[in-house]
């Protein structure tokens, strides 16, 4: 079988479940694991160059207002690899190629190639999404052992939560922010992560799309956690990220940023995409939330503790 992906997080649970040498075609924003390196590209951002350049920002900004995709497919290429399967999704409008540019270029080509849509809203869909592409790809074994593991693991967080709340820790008030120039609450899956690590997310919906607020609003929820899981971006460049935000003048005052519970984390890897590693996005708040039980179940690297900026960096009233 001859597999294209068009989401991140579908590279990543073909991989996941040993399908990778069937990966015949990705995304320019697909960079994990490291073996997808080798794959051809058969996306673009929208006439911009570096995911690091300014324009990306601004260019999400945008899209995040504006619901326009960020990618562009390159549907001459495409129909070069020959696929049999398009994994893509329609319900994001700034998460990958439009859908209907997706199934105007299978439909221009020859062939019975399957499209698939996979839409999660919440953990639970997530995991069934990797029984899906097991479906298609004929790896149901594969799926459902890799389910089985990732709930596992899951199981083990949340009984171990569950008996730090028997011992009297509460959950922590908190907001998860998806993007900062303007700042966007968490929604979809994220909530319930935060819900799973043992928090509460005071400001974003599950199951909702991330939803445009204001620092005012922030302000008034009065999170004890804020958590920066940029869309797009690592731990390290979302910290960079703040640095150049349009703040209040009163954010080192936030209860959160003073008491430094305040912290960026991987979102592009384990928090925007719905696939295996969200398990790895609950580990990281299980371990934010309450470091005495948890310290050291996640990769270094995977958050940055932030805190009051001081008075050299700009901010606005």
């Amino acid at each position: 079988m001859r597999i294209v992906s068009l989401i991140p997080s579908a590279t990543e649970i073909v991989f996941a479940l040993g399908l990778g040498d069937h990966l015949v075609g990705r995304t320019h924003a697909c960079d994990y694991p490291a073996e997808v390196v080798d794959v051809p590209i058969v996306t673009a951002q929208q006439g911009l160059g570096s995911v690091d350049s300014r324009g990306f920002h601004d260019r999400v900004s945008e899209a995040m207002l504006g619901g326009t995709s960020l990618y562009r497919l390159d549907a001459a290429l495409l129909a070069k690899l020959e696929p049999d399967l398009v994994l893509t999704q329609q319900s994001c409008d700034i998460c990958a190629v439009d859908y209907r540019d997706v199934t105007a270029a299978v439909r221009a080509m020859e062939g019975d190639i399957s499209v698939v849509s996979l839409e999660p809203h919440s953990v639970e869909g997530i995991l069934n999404t990797i029984a899906t592409v097991g479906a298609y790809t004929e790896a149901e074994d594969e799926a459902v052992g890799l389910v089985e593991i990732l709930r596992e693991r899951l199981a083990v967080l949340e009984n171990d939560i569950l008996e730090r709340r028997l011992q009297g820790i509460a959950s922590r008030r908190t907001v998860v922010l998806e993007w900062l120039d303007p700042p966007f609450s968490a929604g979809h899956w994220v909530p319930e992560m935060v819900r799973r690590a043992g928090g509460w997310e005071v400001l974003g919906d599950a199951d909702e799309r991330s939803t445009q607020t204001t620092w005012e609003r922030v302000r008034e929820v009065q999170p004890e956690v804020i958590v920066l899981a940029l869309y797009g971006y690592d731990a390290a460049r979302a910290a960079h990220e703040l640095t150049t935000a349009d703040l209040p003048s009163w954010f080192d005052e936030l209860d959160a940023v003073r008491d430094g519970e305040f912290f960026a984390v991987d979102g592009s890897g384990l928090f925007s995409r719905p696939g295996p590693r969200v398990i790895d996005g609950i580990a990281v708040l299980a371990e934010l939330f309450d470091p005495e039980a948890f310290a050291g179940s996640v990769p270094s690297d995977a958050w940055i503790p932030l805190g009051p900026l001081g008075l050299g960096q700009a901010r606005t009233d």
